[in-house]
């Protein structure tokens, strides 16, 4: 299932010099970096193509090798956050980017790793881990995650396509799985792992006026290169707050990349 689509962009992350991957950033860090863009100025996916019969024949067209023309043609943004001569080592993983079919409207399902997690605690990710021996391929994988985590079966999945490789900090090769989702599946956060299961409208996240670029730059001392020098972490992040609850929720990082990703798939 896996789908042909070039792998060569821009990288938001300025690469270490050194060869040295760059430490994981805490998410309190990431939140309190500045703002450097904000993309409004770019169109939002019509919410026609946001139904479900759109997106099975959005994907679908678009594993056909973009039969229909150059309209579906497209380079995902963010290819991970390693440089390139580190990405052939990395780990293999995979993640489900669940779309849940409401009445009001498909939402994006993800959750909030537990904060006493050695990895990327407390932030927010799509269900996924490493894959195993015994996984057929990275549906499989995502499908096997998606159940260990928060108990989504995989009889309520139907998988659209699997996106290209997305690399993480932490050495990962992450494929994104993109599914659909019954309106009546149930999940059940396994607590060691997941803190909290939440929903974000897909309309939300596929308009890019809420998508931002931020920069963090690392601690200096006034010897050192000035801000903006190597070790600066660019990442996009999609800050949400839930209307009914008040409840914020601080999108970024692989999450937000891998988001932003689908996005120029679907406006494609």
């Amino acid at each position: 299932m896996l789908l042909r689509a070039a792998c060569a962009c821009r990288s938001l992350s300025a690469p270490d010099p050194r060869g040295v991957p760059p430490r994981p950033l805490p998410t309190v860090e990431a939140e309190s970096a500045p703002v450097l863009e904000r993309h409004d100025h770019l169109p939002a996916v019509p919410a026609q193509r946001l139904q479900p019969q759109a997106l099975r024949e959005h994907f679908a067209r678009w594993q056909r090798g973009a039969a229909d023309g150059p309209t579906l043609s497209w380079l995902p943004e963010r290819p991970g956050d390693l440089p390139t001569a580190e990405r052939v080592a990395a780990r293999q993983a995979s993640v489900l980017v669940p779309l849940v079919m409401r009445d009001s409207g498909v939402r994006v399902l993800l959750t909030r790793r537990d904060a006493r997690l050695a990895v990327h605690a407390g932030q927010i990710s799509f269900p996924g881990g490493g894959r195993d021996p015994e996984d057929r391929d990275a549906v499989h994988t995502a499908l096997r995650e998606a159940e260990e985590e928060i108990g989504l079966a995989a009889a309520q999945v139907e998988p659209l396509a699997c996106m290209p490789l997305y690399t993480t900090v932490t050495g990962f090769a992450v494929t994104p799985v993109v599914a659909l989702v019954h309106a009546h599946a149930r999940w059940q956060p396994q607590p060691t792992e997941v803190a909290e299961v939440f929903e974000v409208p897909l309309e939300f996240l596929m308009n890019p006026a809420h998508h931002e670029v931020r920069a963090w730059d690392p601690p200096q001392s006034p010897a050192e290169a000035p801000a903006g020098g190597p070790g600066r972490r660019m990442f996009y992040a999609m800050p949400w707050t839930d209307p009914h609850t008040g409840k914020s929720y601080f999108i970024w990082g692989a999450t937000a990349g891998m988001i932003r990703n689908l996005y120029r798939l679907l406006i494609a």
